[in-house]
């Protein structure tokens, strides 16, 4: 039996752009998507804690140390310039590793860099 379990979470992200005429996904900055261990086309969840919204998409790499969060297309009406916003992905695997598993867990500050990373 496979359980999904939380691989990495940045947590408490602030939205800098939001474009409607982009094809889709989140761009986040390089250098925050490597912090957190997420790679370039990875499905992530987006949690908007300032509005409640949720959705899936998949991260883009964006310029490497700019702060840049960026809600792409369609998403982009479910987020906002300067919303607060969790971005998580998950893995499947067996229970015995699980039961060992300890995912990555990125605060960031206010101009999305990295601050702290906790152990769950």
């Amino acid at each position: 039996m496979n359980i999904s379990m939380l691989q990495c979470k940045i947590h408490r992200a602030t939205v800098t752009e939001a474009d409607l005429d982009y094809d889709g996904s989140i761009t986040i900055d390089a250098a925050l998507m490597a912090e957190a261990g997420l790679i370039p086309f990875q499905k992530v969840d987006i949690y908007n804690i300032t509005n409640g919204n949720r959705l899936s998409t998949y991260a883009i790499e964006g310029e490497a140390n700019s702060g840049v969060i960026g809600i792409n297309g369609a998403a982009a009406h479910l987020a906002s310039t300067g919303d607060m916003i969790i971005i998580a992905a998950y893995v499947e695997m067996a229970e015995e590793e699980a039961r060992e598993w300890e995912p990555q867990i990125v605060l960031v500050d206010e101009y999305n860099r990295p601050k702290e990373l906790l152990a769950a």
